[in-house]
């Protein structure tokens, strides 16, 4: 299938693509702008829904700029280089209304806050893929792909990320990295001065301590190492296990399983911003992670609940609270199940959950619990949708979960921009229960 298509493209859509139509089908396409005329090539087709490669922009839009990455529409991990950063803004700010009207029902008309940084250089976490073959080269997996694009540089780590990944890159095509390497995770601290790493390998070559002085000498920044195994599902650790995070006034342990904000410059502003005039007797913290919000919320309220499913992540929100001198009750379990039994009434709930989002049935069981105000933090919109057509009791609730006792309202909306150049979404909606 490779019609080519001439298209006028109408608007992004969430997900990175232009929308346009053409002899009757809804046509998706990347890396372009509304009001650009494009060429373009059919990929693939589900009934009236076709998806095309970007061959030309034969009618660029104002507001198309020069990428600052040589891998960009190559590599795929960036969606909008072509597009300058206050413009992404807007665009997204726009997809965000757009997806929560269309699929939840949600009609806002206030402001959505932006919350933007540097566009460039923030990422404090990578993962790179090695490929096989002559020479071997580290890269990253092309979307929804097993292939492997060798890259030389990517504009979005942060500086010692940066450098970390040249060394790797050196070593790999040197063949100085050792013999079945598959895939390497590289995290950075606030500081931008200590990594952590983790090595997945096939199976290890040499004695794990050969292995840890390798990348020691070569990478001296390395505070912590974790080699993986994986023929006999074995970790071998060099170093503390963990790197710390400062953000708010607060010391946050973050092992090498565990999640941390990877926007390295609106920690501290999103900290603040979902913290903001929280106070009371009884605050709950659903997916608490390594304790980022669970902390601050501890001094504000006399009692924290904190839960989350991760086992490394719960140990290090322990860890973590202890530094802190905050006393917290925490649940090493999935939120959905905590929800169904749970017979705490906070006045306060935060959520951050993964892109899957709450769920409608856990949505109706979080409105039960009756708090005064609910902040959810969201990565993607469409299961925010969902989730808020539930919250809000809105006419688009998923038919089959009854409306909750409890309905909340929107007071807020804010959209962080913590992933600059992708078309990701990350936006906080701050509830109120309706009287």
């Amino acid at each position: 299938m490779a019609d080519e298509l001439r298209l006028s493209i109408e608007k992004l859509v969430y997900g990175g693509d232009g929308l346009a139509h053409a002899d009757g089908n809804t046509v998706f396409v990347p890396y372009v702008l509304p009001g650009e005329e494009v060429r373009a090539a059919a990929k693939s087709r589900q009934k009236k829904l076709l998806w095309a490669e970007l061959l030309e922009v034969t009618s660029p839009a104002k507001e198309r700029g020069k990428p600052r990455c040589p891998h960009f529409q190559k590599c795929g991990g960036c969606h909008y280089q072509h597009i300058s950063a206050a413009e992404q803004l807007r665009l997204k700010k726009e997809i965000l209304r757009e997806t929560l009207t269309r699929l939840g029902g949600i009609s806002w008309d206030g402001a959505i806050v932006e919350h933007a940084a540097e566009p460039y250089g923030y990422r404090n976490r990578a993962q790179w893929a090695v490929r096989a073959g002559m020479p071997r080269a580290l890269g990253y997996f092309l979307p929804e792909s097993s292939v492997i694009l060798p890259i030389d540089e990517c504009p979005v780590l942060s500086p010692l990320l940066a450098q970390t990944f040249l060394k790797l890159q050196d070593m790999t095509r040197l063949g100085t990295l050792p013999a079945g390497v598959e895939e390497i995770e590289a995290f950075a601290d606030s500081r931008d001065e200590k990594i952590a790493l983790n090595v997945a390998f096939d199976k290890f070559p040499k004695p794990a301590q050969e292995l840890t002085s390798t990348f020691r000498s070569a990478l001296p920044q390395i505070e912590s190492l974790l080699l993986l195994d994986q023929k006999k599902n074995r970790f071998e650790l060099s170093g503390p296990g963990y790197l710390t995070q400062e953000a708010g006034g607060y010391q946050y342990r973050v092992s090498h399983l565990s999640f941390f904000q990877v926007n390295r410059f609106l920690i501290e502003d999103l900290l603040k911003t979902v913290v903001a005039n929280a106070q009371g007797e009884l605050a709950l913290d659903l997916y608490a992670g390594v304790g980022f919000f669970t902390l601050p919320l501890a001094k504000a309220f006399s009692s924290v609940v904190s839960v989350d499913a991760n086992l490394a992540a719960t140990r290090d929100l322990h860890a973590n609270a202890e530094t802190a001198g905050v006393a917290i009750v925490s649940h090493n379990e999935h939120a959905e199940e905590f929800l169904k039994k749970t017979k705490d009434h906070p006045e306060f709930v935060v959520l951050d959950p993964p892109r899957a989002g709450l769920g409608a049935q856990a949505a109706k069981g979080l409105a039960e619990l009756g708090a005064k105000e609910i902040v959810y933090l969201s990565c993607d919109p469409s299961t925010l949708a969902r989730d808020l057509a539930v919250l809000t009791n809105s006419a688009r609730k998923p038919k089959e979960i009854p409306a909750p006792t409890n309905r909340y309202e929107i007071t807020e909306m804010h959209l962080f921009d913590l992933f600059p150049q992708t078309f990701h979404i990350e936006t906080l909606v701050r509830l109120r229960k309706a009287p």
